[in-house]
């Protein structure tokens, strides 16, 4: 059975990035060497209302790699995958390649 979780509001559901624990040529790497928290947006809400009534949108969108904040976000499981729940707010900001 598959499940499909669609944020409400102005939430956004990433998938963490796991950077690599080794290099290509099999040198292992310490786990504090790449402490960049980055991930991929899986869905987003259709965002919160203004005092007017209107949609404000959230500014990412399905498939963006955001950098994320150290502590922060709501854990959720999906099967045997593991998400996080963050607010639009709380995104960081953009990274491209």
């Amino acid at each position: 059975m598959a499940k499909r979780l669609i944020p409400l509001f102005n939430r956004v559901l990433v998938e963490k990035i796991v950077p690599p624990s080794k290099t290509n040529a099999g040198i292992l790497l310490p786990e504090k060497s790449n402490k960049l928290n980055s991930g991929k947006v899986i869905a987003t809400g259709p965002g919160i209302h203004n005092n007017d009534g209107k949609i404000i949108p959230v500014s990412v969108k399905e498939g963006d790699t955001v950098l994320l904040p150290e502590y922060g976000g709501a854990e959720v499981k999906l099967g045997d995958k593991e998400y996080h729940l963050y607010r639009d707010d709380d995104i960081l900001g953009l990274l491209h390649d």
